[in-house]
């Protein structure tokens, strides 16, 4: 089968190995169809993954496929059947994944494309408690995006900023793949959406997902037109995934005892804040790293109703570095999709 592969730093190729054995009880075995990029593979690809790890390593966080066979005991699943997979291999005892919270696992055997091989090859065994169905009428193109760009975004609205209808949020990075979801989810719910992009050509597209207000950063300073369209209040949320170049401003525009959720640090992991800012004004603070199961379910049943993905262009595997490139550039809209 093949895999794309890193086999040294920042250098990807795609090799030919040899197909999994069958599934083991317990087990089920995808054929992956599509394979979502983002921001993280990049960290990875670059030698970012935080953890020491071998070459060859297959790439690969976020992915969709159909059930190629079942392993003995397997109840759910039947070949054909269309899936996508938890990205993490958690353990499933510990008190974390007996609480439903997947991404907190005490014992998790490593990240899929970072530590461990991902998803980015033809065919993989995985346990079946760690495999979800898509519902009928979702394509395997837009179920690639749902365990991270979806899942994530669920994760951090909902479950973390603990997000209300009728609220106003800021969301960074509104042209990129979890920003095109966290305007469609909060929009969704009646909120208010103020968003960061760019690029002008990238204004129009972001209020045709529903943000009300879009700011080219790269021309005005975000704190300034936050502050002038909130009346000088601020915003209930900021949803941040931007890092050390936006997180201070972020601060600054949120309303007393407003909430900051973040999943990233794109533009650099470290920082200084005002501690006397962060206690006076009361503000709650939210890391949010990952998704729970439930939060890929509940991201699938957001598409059969009708939220699909922003799709900035599909390539196959023979192009993959052209969609490297693509994101490195930022001129992307959403998100890029590589095919098996």
């Amino acid at each position: 089968m093949r895999t794309l592969s890193l086999v040294k730093e920042r250098q990807l190729e795609v090799l030919e190995v040899a197909d999994p054995p069958p599934p083991e009880a317990g087990e089920v075995q995808v054929r992956v169809r599509a394979v979502a990029l983002n921001h993280l593979d990049l960290w990875g690809f670059r030698g970012m993954a935080f953890a020491k790890r071998k070459f060859p390593l297959i790439v690969g966080a976020e992915a969709s496929g159909e059930i190629a066979a079942v392993g003995a005991g397997v109840t759910r699943f039947r070949p054909g059947q269309p899936v996508v997979m938890f990205g993490a291999l958690t353990c499933g005892t510990c008190p974390a994944c007996r609480e439903g919270r997947d991404n907190l696992c005490e014992n998790v055997g490593g990240v899929l494309g970072f530590h461990i091989d991902g998803f980015a090859r033809e065919l993989l065994n995985m346990p079946e408690r760690l495999v979800i169905p898509v519902p009928e009428g979702v394509s395997l193109r837009d179920a690639a995006c749902a365990p991270i760009a979806f899942g994530t975004v669920q994760h951090m609205l909902f479950d973390n900023a603990k997000l209300k209808p009728g609220e106003t949020i800021l969301v960074h990075a509104g042209g990129g793949g979890i920003g095109t979801v966290a305007i469609m989810m909060a929009k969704a719910i009646g909120c208010t959406v103020i968003t960061t992009v760019g690029d002008d050509s990238k204004i129009d597209r972001a209020k045709a997902l529903g943000a009300d207000h879009a700011i080219n950063y790269r021309k005005d300073r975000f704190e300034h037109e936050v502050r002038k369209l909130t009346k000088k209040k601020g915003v209930d949320v900021v949803f941040e995934h931007v890092g050390a170049d936006t997180f201070n401003g972020s601060l600054l525009v949120l309303k007393r005892g407003g909430r900051l959720v973040t999943c990233g640090s794109t533009s650099g992991p470290t920082t200084t804040i005002n501690l006397m800012q962060l206690f006076q004004r009361q503000y709650r603070i939210f890391g949010s790293f990952g998704q729970t199961m439930q939060n890929i379910v509940d991201s699938l049943d957001k598409m059969a109703a009708g939220m699909k993905p922003v799709i900035d262009s599909e390539l196959p595997l023979s192009n993959v570095d052209a969609a490297l490139e693509r994101m490195e550039s930022r001129q992307l809209f959403g998100k890029i999709i590589v095919h098996f």
